[in-house]
């Protein structure tokens, strides 16, 4: 009965401007409310609505609590806040896809300015998205940073394919306002709850019995300890030797402890061509510690590569992407914002 007057609620007048932040909320948390709060206060937004999917198409349906389970258990984490609303409007729909919950939702609200709100994480997986490319161009999007995966997300399929549908953080305020593809990224205080997390937590872990025969330890060989991986400092201190052994122009190192959790360091740097570039990560890649682990996207296009090494994280371009993307300029200006959520 509580989700039937849940779904039903915004069948009147709608406000105009509504940021939609779909998913299982399986179950709802703080990350969900940071996320809406931010939205509420950046985009200009009368109200958020959540939208609590029946079953969302890529996650497994084993450990999935009971719809109704959910949408209640979203509605009293809600409770008191009139701006955040708890909508079972997608299974009134029956869509399971995003792409077709946009359309259902644009048909019954003409009126209504729609953004649709996701996380870092999901901008990265978007081209896995059923229709995805209809979703981009059919609603303006608003990407919030999720921990370590920021800089995967946006040297992704989809943000490099709508790279000029992109909208500063500064004029994202009329987002809502915006023919699609419009979209924006905000690089903001990180929140690191999960869903996955919460339900870890609540599984309760067996205690081992306590010892009760005494065992003596056979005599074994020692084992050499594995090499510990370099610290950050020294980490960087390779990966600049690399780059200006390779004849990489314009080094720019950002220090970014204490300020992300994706990385210590960031390092930006140009090639002269698509093979200068190429030629860069590898000449990277072989200085190195051999078991050091090692993430490479872009070589192929070598158009802007992103190498993730773990305590330092290296972008190489040619310069024209460089100059367009401006990375050093977005990541200065998103650390001097003002990040605070008022509760």
């Amino acid at each position: 009965m509580a989700s039937r007057t849940i779904a039903t609620g915004m069948y009147g007048r709608p406000p105009r401007r509504v940021g939609l932040l779909g998913g299982s909320f399986n179950p709802a948390h703080g990350g969900h409310l940071h996320v809406s709060q931010l939205a509420l206060q950046r985009l200009d937004l009368d109200e958020v609505w959540w939208l609590v999917s029946p079953q969302n198409p890529l996650k497994a349906v084993k450990g999935m609590a009971p719809f109704e389970e959910r949408l209640a258990g979203a509605a009293a984490f809600m409770k008191g806040r009139p701006r955040i609303k708890v909508s079972a409007i997608e299974a009134s729909f029956n869509t399971s896809y995003t792409a077709d919950t946009i359309a259902a939702l644009e048909r019954r609200f003409p009126h209504t300015k729609f953004v649709w709100l996701m996380g870092g994480d999901n901008l990265a997986q978007l081209p896995h998205w059923k229709r995805w490319v209809e979703l981009m161009e059919s609603v303006p999007i608003a990407v919030f940073d999720r921990p370590q995966t920021s800089l995967r997300a946006l040297a992704g399929k989809a943000a490099q394919r709508y790279a000029r549908g992109r909208i500063p953080t500064e004029a994202a305020r009329d987002l809502a306002e915006k023919t699609p593809p419009a979209w924006t990224f905000f690089h903001t205080r990180l929140d690191s709850r999960s869903a996955t997390e919460i339900r870890k937590k609540r599984v309760s872990r067996p205690r081992r019995p306590k010892e009760t025969a005494t065992v003596t330890a056979l005599p074994t060989r020692r084992r050499r300890k594995a090499p510990a991986e370099p610290p950050a400092p020294e980490l960087l201190t390779t990966i600049l030797s690399s780059l200006e052994d390779g004849k990489a122009v314009d080094i720019v190192t950002i220090d970014l402890a204490g300020k992300t959790l994706i990385a210590d360091y960031m390092v930006v740097a140009s090639g002269n061509s698509a093979r200068q570039v190429a030629a860069l990560t590898d000449h990277l890649i072989e200085a190195l510690p051999k078991k050091r682990r090692v993430s490479i996207e872009g070589k192929a296009q070598g158009d802007w590569v992103l190498i993730d090494v773990g305590d330092v994280i290296v972008h190489l371009f040619r310069p024209e992407i460089r100059a367009y993307y401006n990375l050093e300029k977005m990541w200065g200006a998103a650390f001097s914002e003002a990040d605070a959520v008022r509760q």
